[in-house]
């Protein structure tokens, strides 16, 4: 089975910066992997995915996150830079059971626990 596990969420203030790690297991290169946030009484939105010709950012992002993946660890990155208070949320990784391009969270099969982005 699929298993992701977020780290790299804390508090930071405005402006500072944090690197997210998901490291996943029982998953395949094809999988598509993605970062959302939730924040209370928000809706998830998708971040950024990485697919084959293009990286989705959410315009929100835009400019100050990157997301990268590293196959060969089998870990997926979210460098987070000029982090603002709204930025804060639970950061979730997520997987699709085939390759795809998306930022719907209703495409992904797989969720891992979150990790809390705080900036104040």
């Amino acid at each position: 089975d699929v298993q992701l596990v977020e780290s790299g969420g804390g508090s930071v203030q405005a402006g500072g910066s944090l690197r997210l790690s998901c490291a996943a297991s029982g998953y395949t290169t094809r999988m598509a992997l993605a970062w959302f946030r939730q924040a209370p009484g928000k809706e998830r939105e998708g971040v950024a995915t990485i697919c084959i010709l293009k990286t989705p950012y959410a315009d929100s992002v835009k400019g100050r996150f990157t997301v990268s993946r590293d196959n060969s660890k089998n870990t997926m990155y979210l460098q987070m830079n000029s982090l603002n208070p709204e930025d804060s949320a639970m950061y979730y990784c997520a997987a699709m059971l085939q390759t795809g391009c998306s930022l719907r969270a209703s495409d992904y099969n797989y969720w891992g626990q979150g990790t809390q982005v705080t900036v104040s």
